[in-house]
């Protein structure tokens, strides 16, 4: 997979802005619903936190391979470089003492 982004790099350019706040926007929408989910099923607030985690974080678990498959003329550059090199370390930086705290207040504000 290296390889074949190596090889489109030129693409990044053209998309590079829309990459940036798609995986940024992408993880803070998911993580709303699943804090909505969380909360919905009655999960604790730790189980809340893990489930907008984990939400946020599908979109570079399974998009890189999914692209690949589903779409083989997709451009794999696109979706790795937005999936790892967005995404990833802005849920790990961020996202994911983000995600606890919005799931914190959800519980305060709802009285959970």
């Amino acid at each position: 997979m290296g390889l074949i982004t190596a090889a489109q790099f030129g693409s990044l350019r053209r998309h590079g802005l829309f990459l940036v706040l798609f995986g940024i926007g992408m993880p803070l929408f998911s993580s709303v619903v699943g804090i909505a989910l969380g909360y919905g099923l009655g999960l604790s607030l730790g189980g809340t936190a893990m489930l907008a985690i984990l939400a946020a974080s599908a979109s570079y678990i399974a998009v890189p391979a999914a692209m690949r498959i589903s779409v083989p003329e997709a451009n794999p550059t696109l979706s790795l470089a937005a999936s790892l090199g967005v995404t990833f370390p802005f849920n790990v930086l961020v996202g994911i003492p983000l995600y606890h705290a919005m799931a914190t207040q959800a519980f305060a504000l709802t009285g959970g």
